[in-house]
């Protein structure tokens, strides 16, 4: 499954130049990982509910080419990995319908409970770590490979 979330760059998003602060990525990625998870039929406050949480572990951004203020921003996201303890989003940020990324990225994010300890998802809720399973596209997970 490919989840595509839309957004334009506000002013408060740019720095004096004109160009999205470098910061900004994250939390667009953040709107994009939810999104994912929402396209899939569930919600971080419900997982959370659940007592599971998915804390980011590790953020790699690639910065490609600069994004400015009204600017339509698609990003494309995919599940590249998965196993019952961490998962990996792939993101791949277009700018005003251009044909390449002008962004990509990858966050991985383990699966805890409540007091942030490590939890088994496969586990703890088969549904949704099947959910998840299911969503991977392995054509697109190759094609989008950073």
């Amino acid at each position: 499954m490919i989840s595509t979330t839309n957004l334009t760059v506000r002013y408060a998003e740019t720095d004096k130049m004109g160009v999205v602060y470098h910061t900004n990525y994250g939390i667009w990625y953040e709107i994009a990982r939810t999104k994912y998870i929402k396209d899939l039929g569930y919600s971080y406050s419900d997982m959370e509910k659940a007592g599971i949480m998915i804390p980011v572990i590790n953020l790699n951004i690639k910065y490609i080419s600069p994004t400015y203020y009204d600017d339509n921003i698609i990003i494309k996201t995919i599940v590249t990995k998965l196993s019952s303890a961490k998962i990996e989003f792939s993101y791949y940020a277009y700018r005003n319908n251009i044909k390449s990324p002008v962004n990509t990225g990858i966050s991985i994010h383990a699966f805890v409970d409540n007091n942030m300890r490590l939890i088994n998802l496969k586990k703890i809720s088969p549904k949704i770590y099947l959910s998840i399973k299911d969503s991977i596209d392995k054509e697109n997970t190759n094609k989008f490979k950073l």
